[in-house]
């Protein structure tokens, strides 16, 4: 995916930004960069690879060179950035989130009407480049960042920030992703993660909505163009990619991950679903607060019968192998067999997205000794890839062990009734829950349903993007 964090203040913010696009670290795993303004003018910027090195070991050399009052970087899933753009609207850095769906299409048309991009190492455009040109195409930065938003079928959240140290953000026209600002007594952060500025003596002062565009200096901030009713805010961030620490929207994310456990406990129990087990646990890491939740309210003990080793993988898939990072998966597994051995388990996971990791981990627990291992998901069967934020990065939908069960369960007719399968409780659900188990070896599975989980986010239901289960907007 990705994020971003700027600062502008009437002292140095290097630290800053250093410090708080490393607490981001979790939302990208590719690239990274920062950039700074020079007195008197220009820009200063690196940036590095952080595949197969860590954020901070790979910039904390290039302090010295990027001090400067007013300064930004980012955490990348994808292209370089900070990019550097100069144009009839000046001299400024930009960084994107999102997803350009038709970013094809856009690019031969600019190159129909003569104009040229550079290519990066792989042939293709830099998506950054190609938001620059469409907002160079109209007469301001503010008109350009609402035609780019128009222009784009996915999502675009992003910051720019000019020669005179300023920094403008623009949330997406969907809010897909959140934009937080900060203040302290000597100016002003924006970003993503609100616990990120928190930890650097910034306090919570305001979340841009959807589509709008403010204006940050050292002095304040005022909004260029503003925000728009509706919203569709990624669900994953509370229920996997947002940080423990953080807020969306007023709800926290260790809060609602709590809840959501218990939510699927409380309504397994109703329904007459709840396994006789020993243990409940929470697989690590983000699986863990829905399992704290889910064992909460079920009375049955948590435990952890296995732990990741993570100082030198900290996540599974930074590898850009699926093979290497299959294998990084497996290894970093560590079984506790006291607490598996002879013992009945019940697992919950943030979601089961492809399946290719979880059966390592069930298999493993097997060869330890498990009696049972039942399975939770703390979300519904993902049946679409997303189209917005790039959260499952499949090249076909039928790679996702839900939609690619019910293909194999019905064929083409199955199309037509993906809200069934998605639903445990219709025949259709139950045979796909069946199914799954048998290939991954699981003595039961359940999945969260859409109400339950939108329950636990707690924020009006139409304000929250479910495409990923559903395939609505």
């Amino acid at each position: 995916m990705g994020a971003f964090f700027g600062a502008v203040s009437h002292r140095d913010v290097a630290l800053d930004v250093f410090f708080g696009v490393d607490y981001h670290s979790h939302l990208g795993t590719r690239r990274a960069g920062m950039v700074t303004c020079r007195e008197g003018g220009g820009f200063n910027r690196q940036i590095h690879s952080i595949e197969n090195t860590p954020f901070r070991t790979k910039f904390e050399h290039d302090l010295p060179g990027l001090t400067g009052t007013c300064g930004m970087g980012c955490i990348s899933d994808n292209d370089p950035q900070p990019l550097l753009v100069r144009s009839h609207l000046g001299v400024y850095a930009i960084s994107t989130v999102g997803a350009v769906v038709n970013q094809d299409a856009l690019v031969e048309r600019f190159e129909n009407a003569g104009h040229q991009f550079g290519a990066m190492g792989s042939g293709a455009v830099n998506v950054n480049e190609l938001v620059a040109a469409l907002i160079n195409s109209q007469a301001s930065i503010v008109e350009g960042i609402r035609y780019a938003q128009d222009q784009i079928e996915g999502s675009l959240t992003l910051l720019i920030m000019t020669e005179d140290g300023t920094l403008i953000a623009a949330r997406d026209k969907m809010g897909r992703l959140p934009v937080l600002i900060g203040k302290d007594d000597d100016g002003y952060c924006v970003t993503f993660e609100s616990f990120a500025y928190g930890k650097l003596g910034y306090a919570d002062e305001y979340e841009l909505g959807s589509a709008e565009i403010v204006r940050i200096t050292a002095d304040g901030y005022e909004t260029l163009s503003p925000a728009r009713d509706e919203m569709r805010i990624c669900a994953f961030l509370w229920v996997y990619y947002g940080y423990p620490n953080s807020n969306y929207e007023g709800v926290n994310v260790e809060v609602m991950r709590y809840r959501n456990g218990a939510i699927m406990a409380r309504d397994e129990r109703e329904q007459g679903l709840l396994p006789e087990v020993d243990y409940v646990a929470g697989m690590p890491d983000s699986g863990l607060p829905h399992g704290i939740g889910y064992a909460t309210e079920s009375g049955v003990p948590l435990a952890r019968p296995f732990v990741k080793y993570t100082p030198t993988w900290p996540r599974s898939f930074m590898p850009a192998n699926q093979e290497v990072r299959n294998r990084v998966a497996k290894m970093k597994q560590i079984p506790v067999p006291e607490l598996i051995r002879d013992k009945r388990l019940l697992l919950v996971d943030d979601s089961i997205v492809r399946g290719t990791q979880m059966r390592e981990t069930i298999d493993f627990l097997r060869d330890t000794g498990a009696a049972e291992v039942h399975m939770r998901s703390a979300c519904p069967p993902i049946m679409y890839g997303c189209k917005f934020l790039s959260f499952s990065r499949s090249r076909s939908e039928y790679e996702l062990i839900a939609r690619r069960k019910v293909r194999e369960l019905e064929g083409d007719e199955g199309e037509k009734h993906l809200d069934e399968y998605s639903d445990g409780r219709t025949e259709r659900g139950r045979c796909l829950l069946r199914s799954i188990c048998e290939e991954m070896g699981f003595d039961s599975l359940e999945f969260q349903s859409l109400d339950g989980m939108l329950e636990a986010i707690g924020i009006d239901r139409k304000k929250v993007c479910t495409y990923c289960w559903n395939g609505r907007d």
